[in-house]
């Protein structure tokens, strides 16, 4: 919503037309559709399709999968639409979705897709740092206080992203401390849960807002420290960038899908 009028990400409101906007002040919000916008799409698609499979942003940060998950109990749609969340945002969500697609090529039916992909949601987790508190404070994730104290202080949080929560993890005061804390937390990770030292088996990703020049001098780094990972620049997704703003830097990490690699 970008006051008062909906847009749909991607299809009538372009990147350069959304900063554009919130950075000259307007008002801002994201909201998940209607029931009736779900089962009208849903409709459609089942006219000439066996099944569908949702991938929604993170349960915790969305109604979409509850709702998704209740409407799909009824006729039509029960046993041929499967909502899933593997408690991605943005990259990780998207990833999903390739790995999905992989995983319908191998003959996977909706079902099993659904356990596949649910049962690696914790095996993705996104580090941030944003350049202001401004955008958090409006959306409620600081307070307007904590926000004027970081302004004042050139505090430059690390924030993370884990099962889909968002979550304060450092505070430091220069982007490149923010950056040596995001690449020693994605280490840390790839050392614990994702048993993947050498980040071997999985995805390294570079993620931006509107700081394309500043991600691509950040994956250089990130390179010479896994250089035998896969890698890649992404974009923030404007239903996110809207809550942290422009400037955005962030590191991901997702051990890869065993089911859709093999």
């Amino acid at each position: 919503m970008v006051d008062g009028v909906q847009h749909k990400e991607g299809r009538d409101l372009g990147r350069e037309e959304f900063y554009e906007k919130l950075e000259g002040g307007s008002d801002v919000s994201t909201s998940q559709p209607s029931p009736g916008e779900i089962t009208d799409a849903w409709d459609r698609l089942l006219e000439d399709h066996d099944q569908i499979i949702c991938i929604t942003l993170s349960s915790s940060l969305t109604g979409a999968y509850e709702t998704m998950t209740m409407l799909c109990q009824d006729e039509p749609y029960k046993g041929r639409v499967f909502p899933i969340d593997n408690r991605g945002v943005s990259i990780t969500e998207k990833q999903a979705c390739y790995d999905a697609k992989k995983l319908i090529e191998k003959g996977y039916d909706g079902r099993a897709i659904k356990e596949i992909i649910e049962s690696n949601r914790d095996q993705n987790i996104i580090y941030l740092t944003v350049p202001t508190l401004t955008y958090l404070k409006k959306g409620g994730r600081v307070t307007p206080a904590a926000a004027a104290i970081g302004s004042l202080l050139r505090i430059k949080p690390v924030l993370e992203i884990d099962g889909g929560k968002l979550d304060a993890y450092a505070k430091v005061r220069t982007m490149s401390q923010a950056k040596e804390t995001m690449i020693n937390a994605v280490q840390a990770a790839l050392n614990g849960r994702l048993h993947d030292p050498e980040a071997r088996d999985s995805r390294i990703f570079v993620v931006h807002s509107k700081n394309a020049e500043a991600a691509m001098e950040f994956m250089e780094e990130v390179k010479a420290k896994w250089p035998a990972s896969e890698f890649y620049v992404e974009e923030l997704a404007l239903a996110i960038a809207c809550h942290t703003g422009p400037g955005v830097l962030a590191l991901a990490v997702e051990r890869k899908l065993k089911e859709a690699e093999d």
